[in-house]
């Protein structure tokens, strides 16, 4: 799939989005991509997630025998990555602010872990359930997104992959553009803004 491909999914599902946007950074935006729409068909998260499982290395199919995803967001995109690549899907989630395995969940000393997310901006998600990840006792090998908003300058600290990489404004709530300034700000995401 080329990257209009993928927009276009995107667009098809009501899940690109222009407006005024507040991130769970705290940053804002003009443009919103809304996975959770995009992946609530069922047929259409599945060729997504195996597209991109498709773009991963040899040696990461090799390695990885979990998928591991922060939650909220990246469980659908998780548990289909995992599907795609026939190993067990896991997630962590923020019981008390940080993130942790539960539900009963479990990674062997040194497991090799995909952590998967929908969607990053700065990439401080993702460094923080790795570090959840490897707490646990994992070991993360690489990072796949379905939407890399950053323009591929997050560093979360393994390779990533991303479906689409996008190079999409973001700013301060003190130094918006006018045109963003001037349109009421939503909170369309599962958190909280920082």
């Amino acid at each position: 799939m080329t990257d209009d491909e993928v927009l276009a999914e995107f667009r098809a599902a009501h899940a690109l989005l222009d407006g005024h946007f507040i991130l769970s950074s705290g940053l804002r935006s003009p443009t919103y991509l809304q996975c959770a729409r995009v992946l609530m068909d069922p047929k259409r998260a599945a060729r997504l997630c195996a597209e991109l499982a498709s773009r991963l290395t040899p040696a990461v199919h090799a390695g990885v025998s979990a998928v591991v995803s922060p939650a909220m967001g990246g469980v659908i995109a998780g548990y289909e990555m995992a599907r795609a690549m026939g190993v067990e899907a896991m997630f962590v989630e923020r019981p008390t602010g940080t993130f942790e395995l539960r539900r009963g969940f479990a990674l062997e000393p040194g497991q090799k872990v995909l952590m998967m997310e929908d969607v990053i901006t700065t990439g401080l998600s993702s460094r923080e359930a790795i570090k959840a990840i490897e707490a646990a006792g994992g070991r993360v090998i690489a990072a796949a997104c379905l939407v890399d908003r950053s323009g591929g300058k997050a560093d979360i600290g393994v390779p990533l992959s991303a479906l689409v990489t996008m190079d999409v404004p973001t700013y301060s709530p003190d130094s918006l553009p006018a045109e963003l300034a001037a349109i009421p700000a939503i909170k369309p995401g599962s958190r909280a803004a920082a």
